[in-house]
């Protein structure tokens, strides 16, 4: 599994698979899923990044949300919506 991810800033630190389930939960929130599907979203979606994290002794924080949001446009495409819509708005890459 990867153990470092690295910033757009150049700093690493350690993965976390929980940021991963953060990030995704509060998309899923802003969307308006229901507790039982948000938890369903939750762990299918970080399953698959996490797995592809696995391959991987870095990764960068870029290649994580790449990997996120494909994978919300296939199971839960109102989530990756919110999440880009978030983005936008924050004026995050």
């Amino acid at each position: 599994m990867a153990k470092e991810v690295v910033k757009r800033d150049g700093t690493k630190e350690p993965f976390d698979a929980g940021k991963i389930r953060n990030a995704i939960s509060m998309a899923a929130t802003e969307a308006g899923l229901e507790e039982e599907k948000k938890k369903e979203v939750v762990e299918q979606v970080t399953a698959v990044v996490v797995g592809m994290a696995d391959t991987k002794e870095e990764i960068t924080t870029s290649e994580i949300k790449e990997s996120i949001l494909a994978e919300l446009d296939n199971v839960e495409p109102s989530v990756s919506a919110a999440w880009r819509k978030y983005d936008s708005e924050n004026k995050q890459a």
